[in-house]
């Protein structure tokens, strides 16, 4: 990772925050309200996911499953705004996909770069979070109330998740030269 990837989970946080207040104070529940509120929410989180994480991402193959990441939440956020008269069914649906495909993504850059310490679990839990988002959309009885509430619910958890990790970091990379010149200097102690 760069050393700026921390603006990556900072900026998505602020993004999932904006949306989740939106639901939280307004009080139409709808599924065209839902789909006009993710729309939104997955089209800039897929902008700012692809874009970041190509600028600060090092690693290729990381980048590239990144900038997928970002397309589809950019082609989720377009479908749902094209079509806020959708309904619940296709709100249920969309949310769905988006969440099963990029869940599965996160999961997998996760999985695959395992050791690299506090990311690879941010992106593990992330990912996770984001694919049991996708199994109780589609195991969910169909109701808007509910559906918006938990998409609201979902935007807050992982945009506390998400400020957490970017400052910790933000922190471990601050800290990093500090460690080293200790460990310097405590190697040229007697």
């Amino acid at each position: 990772m760069g050393t700026r990837y921390w603006t990556v989970p900072i900026t998505r946080a602020i993004v999932a925050f904006v949306p989740a207040a939106v639901i939280t104070f307004n009080a139409d529940h709808s599924a065209g309200f839902g789909l006009i509120v993710f729309g939104a929410f997955a089209l800039v989180s897929g902008l700012i996911t692809g874009l970041l994480s190509w600028k600060t991402v090092t690693d290729p193959r990381d980048r590239n499953i990144f900038a997928i990441q970002g397309a589809v939440g950019v082609l989720a956020g377009v479908l749902a705004l094209a079509m806020p008269a959708g309904g619940l069914g296709f709100f249920l649906y969309i949310v769905s996909v988006w969440a099963a495909v990029t869940g599965a993504l996160e999961l997998y850059t996760g999985i695959r770069v395992r050791g690299r310490g506090q990311v690879t679990r941010d992106w593990l839990v992330v990912g996770s979070l984001t694919a049991v988002l996708a199994l109780v959309f589609l195991l969910l009885p169909p109701h808007a109330v509910v559906a918006v509430g938990l998409l609201g619910a979902y935007l807050v958890i992982i945009g506390v998740y998400l400020v957490i990790a970017g400052v910790s970091l933000s922190s471990a990379h601050a800290d990093a030269p500090r460690d080293l010149a200790s460990s310097s200097t405590d190697s040229d102690t007697p």
